[in-house]
């Protein structure tokens, strides 16, 4: 072998190593940008469009107020807030599936796909008609039960139809005649209005019982026409058994004003939850993470907003008249899935593709190396060769030459072993053949007349 062939083959060796790092360098990369697009897949921050209004009402201030306490907590669920005119849009844009979530009254036109999360809050009916003032009892109202509501007129608070649609269905099951009864809405701007409004026989609110507008609705009545008498549902149990989206509740005594009492004593009525809906089709871990961070930092937001505190989780029975999401409900009922559960698929199928890359890679690292083990299997069956033209050599010179033969092959068959072309069960053959060349080598020595003692001998590795 030439001195020039020894330099090619060297460049050939460094051009190879070079190009495999360079390999093994890309599939690194390769198998870490998987893993880092896979954990960033997983941990991301989800976020959830909410449709809540109007602008500054309560429900406005409780999404609002979770929304900076899931984003200040670093929680994997995000709220972010889409600002309507009202429940009513709000449901528009839930039923056009342009938003996750909404919040709205449960007796609304809500789509097939809804399912609760939360109720937020108990609205119950509240109605009273006046007594007249002491002195004016002209001012007063002949209104002293449901009963007696046929022919007059009555103030509805809120501009919503479905405050309507449910005094109606209250008539009608307290055996009044709906069309008898004329009606008039005032917006929550207009309860100085609704005060000095003669006409109105009768009022009608629906909101917390601790809500504001209530209150002042009815103090600015009792103060324009007289103390106020409250109307009681006598048949809130048979509303809520035909319509299960009611519900038969009361109002506490005093509940309004102490001093004097309003009303002396409870009142029975209907209710109807306020609540957050979700998209039936919402993933359930996101859901169900959703709600128990809200449960979670509930009592924080109440901090800022003490509503929140009010914050019930909804009926999780499969006949309920809305249906819990799975996700809340799973949450609610502690049958949520842990984490090997959940992803226990995606952990097998990340360490089945690990595995296949492995494999790719180390065959791609032998095809790539091909040429060196060609080379070995050369340099092994040149060794070979050289056993037996050591047999057949005439002179000490002669086996000093393919001594120097065999370092050659020696030298190539260990680059090869370093560049990972061959394994050690290769290296173990060629140790194996060289054993046997040294055997032949001592064996023609003897026969050419003995060892010299100049004669350098080869050793196997």
């Amino acid at each position: 072998m030439s001195e020039q062939d020894d330099t090619l083959r060297a460049a050939r060796r460094r051009v190879r190593r070079r190009n495999s790092s360079l390999l093994i360098l890309a599939a690194g990369m390769l198998v870490f940008g998987l893993a880092a697009g896979a954990l960033y897949y997983v941990l991301r921050p989800t976020t959830l469009q909410i449709a809540v209004g109007p602008a500054g009402s309560e429900d406005v201030k409780i999404v609002q107020a979770f929304a900076q306490a899931f984003a200040h907590d670093g929680s994997a669920v995000r709220l972010k807030p889409v600002a309507t005119q009202g429940a009513a849009e709000s449901i528009a844009l839930f039923t056009a599936g342009k938003v996750d979530l909404a919040v709205a009254r449960g007796d609304l036109n809500l789509p097939a796909s809804a399912e609760s999360l939360a109720i937020l809050r108990k609205n119950v009916v509240v109605l009273w008609a006046p007594s007249g003032a002491k002195g004016k009892r002209s001012t007063g109202s002949r209104v002293k039960s449901i009963d007696d509501l046929a022919g007059h007129k009555i103030g509805v608070i809120g501009s919503t139809q479905a405050n309507v649609t449910l005094l109606r269905v209250i008539l009608t099951e307290s055996g009044v005649n709906p069309d008898k009864v004329a009606v008039s809405q005032f917006s929550i701007k207009q309860i100085a209005e609704l005060a000095r409004d003669p006409s109105l026989d009768a009022y009608m609110a629906v909101g917390p019982l601790d809500s504001k507008i209530t209150t002042e609705a009815i103090a600015a009545t009792a103060a324009a026409r007289g103390e106020p008498r409250f109307l009681p549902i006598d048949v809130s149990e048979a509303i809520a058994q035909k319509h299960p989206l009611y519900e038969s509740d009361e109002i506490a005594g005093s509940i309004f004003s102490s001093s004097p009492a309003r009303p002396e004593d409870k009142v029975e009525t209907v209710s109807i939850n306020h609540l957050v809906v979700a998209q039936h089709k919402l993933d359930e871990a996101t859901v169900g993470a959703l709600v128990r961070q809200m449960f979670t930092l509930r009592l924080q937001v109440a901090r800022d907003v003490p509503s929140a505190a009010k914050i019930e989780k909804p009926d999780t029975d499969k006949d309920a008249a809305l249906p819990a999401h799975q996700g809340a409900a799973a949450y609610i009922d502690g049958t949520e899935r842990t984490f090997l559960e959940k992803y226990s698929d995606y952990i097998w199928g990340g360490i089945l593709l690990l595995s296949g890359l492995g494999s790719a890679i180390a065959w791609l690292r032998h095809y790539m190396k091909r040429d060196e083990r060609e080379q070995y299997i050369a340099h092994r069956d040149n060794l070979l060769a050289l056993i037996s033209k050591v047999r057949g050599a005439e002179t000490p010179e002669a086996l000093e030459t393919m001594m120097s033969e065999a370092d050659d092959l020696l030298r190539e068959a260990l680059d090869c072993y370093d560049d990972g072309a061959i394994e050690e069960g290769d290296l173990a053959v060629i140790g194996l053949t060289l054993e046997q060349f040294h055997h032949a080598i001592a064996d023609r020595r003897a026969v050419l007349g003995g060892d010299r003692p100049g004669l350098p001998r080869m050793r196997a590795s």
